[in-house]
C-alpha cells in the first residue's frame, strides 16, 4: 500500500478512535519492538505491546467524536522513511463527560516501509499548539 493510503487509512482509523475503538488504528502501527507512542494520557510507550495497551487505554477515553480537520504543516519524506507534523482537530466526549468538547493536537507521525506497505512506527501527540509562557514546563 502507498503511503497516501495509508495516510488516508489512518485518518478514517483516527476516526474510529475518537468513537472509542482503536483497533483500526491499531492495525496501521508497526508491531515491531522498536514502535513508538507518546500521547497526552501518559508516558511514552515503547514496543508493540506497551503501545497497544495505551492505545487501549486512551481510547476508552473518548466517546462518539471525530476530526473535523487535519492541518499538514510540513512533511519529509524519503524511500523508506516519512515523517508528518499536522495539527489535528477533534470533537469527543472525553473521559466519561456528556458534552461534545472541541480540542487539537500537535501531532508528529513518523511512517516508515515494512515489507510492501507503510506502518506507523512512532507518534507523538500532545495539547500543545499555541505559544506558552517561558515557565510552562515547569509545572507551576
Amino acid at each position: 500500500m502507498d503511503l497516501d493510503e495509508v495516510r488516508d487509512q489512518f485518518l478514517q482509523a483516527v476516526n474510529q478512535f475518537a468513537k472509542g475503538d482503536p483497533e483500526p488504528g491499531k492495525a496501521i502501527f508497526s508491531h515491531l519492538g522498536d514502535v513508538s507512542l507518546a500521547n497526552p494520557w501518559g508516558p511514552p510507550a515503547v514496543g508493540w505491546e506497551r503501545v497497544s495497551e495505551a492505545l487501549d487505554s486512551a481510547a476508552a477515553r473518548f466517546k462518539d467524536g471525530h476530526v473535523t480537520a487535519v492541518d499538514a504543516l510540513t512533511k519529509h519524506i524519503t524511500s523508506d522513511l516519512a515523517c508528518f507534523l499536522d495539527i489535528e482537530h477533534w470533537q469527543a466526549k472525553v473521559g466519561g463527560g456528556d458534552e461534545i468538547s472541541p480540542f487539537d493536537l500537535r501531532v508528529t507521525s513518523i511512517y516508515r516501509t515494512e515489507g510492501d506497505t507503510w506502518t506507523l512506527v512512532h507518534r507523538h501527540a500532545d495539547p500543545i499548539t499555541t505559544p506558552r509562557a517561558p515557565d510552562a514546563t515547569l509545572g507551576r
